[in-house]
This record gives C-alpha cells, structure tokens and sequence, in this order.
C-alpha cells in the first residue's frame, strides 16, 4: 500500500488463544502481540506480522507529523521512547533506543475475549489486495501452536548501580522537593543482562502467560524487542465520540499469600495519606495536559483512588476523561502528554530533569506503546513492567527497570522495597524465582 488503504476485508475465525497464535508466527518478520488478560480494561488482543510499511527515527519538533499522514492512518503500531519526549526539558541526551518506531500492517487479527470471537481483517489498495491480506490472518489462526513454558531464559541478572546509590538519590529528591524546586518524581533502578544462547525475547513472554496484565504486549522489530506486562493505560481516543481517557497509577503494595494479609494491604493503600497525595498530583497533571486538547470545561475525573489488583502488586488508580476538540487526531494527542505524568512527576518539565540528573537514559521503558485502529481510534499503554532487547550478534541482550514516585515523606528504604516488588514478576520470567 502506497497510501490509506482503499480496501478492507474482514472475516471471523475460529477462537484461538491469541498467544498460541502469536507463537506460531513468532518467526516472521516485526512479529506482534497485543495481549491483553481478557478483564474489564483488557477486552481485546491483536496479533499481527509482515508489516508492508516501517518508520524509525529521532523526533524532531515535528516528527509525528507522520502520524498525520494517510499511510500511517490505521492498522498502525508506534512506540515512543521515553527520551523521545524528555529532550526538550532535559537537552541534548545519548540514544540507547530510537525515538519513534511506527510499523503498518495489512494483516492483524483482532480477538475479542468478551464475546470469544476473533476477526481477520485484510487491508490493500484495491480489493483484491485486502482479500490476500485477510487470507494470510486467517492462516495464521491455522498456525497456531500451544508451546510449552520454556526454561528461564537468562542466567545473570544485573543492577546497572548500587541499592546505596538509589538511596541516595531518593535523599537527594526528598531535598529537592523540601528546597521547592518540585512536588514529586519517579526515580528508577535498571537492571541488565543477556539472554543464553538458544533464547529469545519471546520466551519471556511465554513465562509471562500466567500473569497477564491488562496491556501486555511483545514487539519485534528488526533487531530490537520489548515484552511489556504494563497494567497502565496512558491514553484511549474513540473517534465517534471524541471521548479521551487517561488512568494513571501512583500508589502500590505488594501482595500477599495470605487472604487476611493480602486485603489488610488494599486497604492500607487505600487509605494511605502519602499514596492519595501523589496520585492526584499525577491526576491534576493530567487534566492540565489534556486541557491542551479538549473542548472547554470538557476535562473530568471521573473515578478516584481505586484499587487494582495485580498478581504480584495492588495499584491505586484514577481516571480522567475530556472531550477532544474536532482538530485533534492521535499525533496531536501524543504530542500534547508525552511522557506520561504518572512516569515522570510534577511539574512536569522539571521533574524530568530531576531524574535525568539520576538517570541515565530510560529507551522504551516508560515510554508509549500504541496502536491506531481504523479512523485513528487509539490506545496506548505506559511502557512500565517491560523489558528491552536489542540482538547482540547471535544473541539477545536485556534491560529492564522499575521507578518509584518519590514525594516529601518519602522513606528511601521504603522505595528502594518497591522497586523489588515491581521488578519481581520480569525478573523472574527472565532468571526463574
């Protein structure tokens, strides 16, 4: 397809989990899987291969321009690199990952768990076209294997600095915000390593499977990987309706085996002073944001302070909606939030350069996964619970971080625990428990 496409074809299919068929074509070329866990937030899953149209590079003052462009109009997924979005604050930063990946597909497959029904949808510039682009998706679904749970793929699993150095950066931050230079930060810990010889970054995705989150997802393109099992939704955009939403996360504790325990803790985070305060300062920043882009007095919060919960943590989570006006389309969106407030802290600019004075470079994580559905119908995850790969000769090397949202109370040893309990679900997909 040289432009948007003209034709579109769509078929129902047999139900498959979407995994098994993610796994039977996990050797094509930029392989694709949208994985959600089916629940409330996690209706739909895609999998596609065999994008016909690839972009990669640094974003300019107008690089998502090419969101604006009728070849990227559908059938898109794009990720934003977190850094793509802090240079303007932070200035001129190396590269560990590319700004802006964007990959089209005429093909995808699109799961419906609510209802258990899956479609193939085909798309092309003529008819012809999007009938071989659906007969390729429903091969896929042929296709579909079932493969067992593979070994822990990863043998070294490293802290790039010292618990002593995290502390001490969490001190510094507590400084900075009793000084008055900001209200809140998210500082992180990065861990790294390689993959053996006969892995690859999809194996963690198999270890995943039986903590499947709202937004999971494995992307392959050329030699780069990530595996996200993000629970956060950074942004939806229903183009009917012009309806936004954002749900951001601040506020976590750790599960707990014991029923009575496990609950005491949901109500601990509920209720806690420390954990309300720094979500609604992640949610006051993301009505300013979305202010930039929605109709007048358009922007609501619409639930607060709710609790989800995860395999391996509890979440308290906001939402906020608004309207968008007629001219905004998913790149005015982006431009307009990125990166997320819940991953960076408030104000804003500032606490981004906070954490780039703790931070080295963060790539993909805590940036945007997104996909632009037909009419640029979007959704788009928090890169958070995500690993990074990039092919090392004939292997895979890894990195992967978790943060912590770092306020006036703050107790250094108290996040540097909740960066181990946000990690321990990746580490243990990549080294075993």
């Amino acid at each position: 397809m040289t432009g948007a496409p003209r034709s579109v074809e769509t078929r129902t299919g047999p139900w498959r989990d979407p995994l098994a068929v993610a796994a039977g074509l996990r050797t094509l070329e930029g392989p694709l899987a949208l994985l959600s866990d089916g629940g409330v937030l996690g209706r739909w899953s895609f999998v596609a291969a065999e994008p016909d149209r690839v972009h990669v590079g640094a974003v300019g003052p107008d690089a998502l321009d090419v969101l604006r462009r009728p070849d990227f109009a559908s059938g898109v997924v794009g990720l934003l690199a977190y850094d793509a979005g802090a240079r303007a604050a932070t200035g001129s930063r190396p590269s560990v990952w590319p700004d802006l990946m964007l990959a089209r597909y005429p093909a995808m497959l699109v799961f419906d768990h609510h209802r258990g029904a899956v479609q193939a949808i085909g798309r092309g510039d003529a008819p012809a076209a999007a009938r071989a682009a659906a007969d390729r998706a429903m091969a896929w679904l042929a296709a579909a294997v079932d493969p067992p749970r593979p070994p822990a793929p990863a043998g070294v699993f490293e802290a790039e600095a010292s618990p002593e150095a995290y502390l001490e950066a969490v001190a510094d931050v507590v400084a900075r915000i009793a000084a008055g230079e900001l209200f809140q930060a998210n500082i992180a810990r990065a861990w790294s390593g390689a993959l053996q010889p006969d892995a690859d970054p999809f194996d963690v995705m198999l270890r995943l499977a039986d903590r499947a989150s709202a937004y999971g997802a494995f992307w392959r393109l050329g030699d780069r990987a990530i595996v996200s099992n993000s629970p956060e939704l950074f942004l939806t955009f229903d183009p009917d309706t012009r309806r936004i939403e954002t749900r951001p996360i601040k506020g976590t504790r750790p599960r707990h085996p014991d029923p009575a325990r496990d609950a005491a803790l949901a109500v601990e985070l509920t209720a806690s002073a420390k954990d309300r305060a720094e979500n609604l300062m992640i949610v006051d920043l993301m009505r300013n944001d979305l202010s930039r882009v929605a109709g007048a007095g358009s922007v609501a919060v619409d639930r607060l302070f709710e609790i989800e919960s995860l395999p391996t943590v509890h979440h308290l989570v906001s939402t906020v909606s608004a309207v968008a006006r007629p001219d905004v389309g998913p790149a005015q969106l982006l431009e307009a939030t990125f990166p997320p407030g819940s991953i960076t802290g408030a104000p804003k600019h500032q606490a981004m350069k906070v954490i780039a004075a703790h931070e080295p470079p963060r790539g993909a994580w805590c940036g945007s996964l997104f996909h632009i559905e037909a009419e640029g119908r979007l959704t788009a995850s928090v890169l958070i619970r995500t690993a990074s790969f990039q092919r090392q000769g004939d292997g895979w090397s890894f990195r992967v971080l978790a943060g912590a949202g770092i306020v006036a109370d703050s107790d250094p040893a108290s996040e540097l625990a909740e960066t181990e309990v946000k990690i321990r679900a990746l580490r243990e997909a990549l080294t075993g428990p």
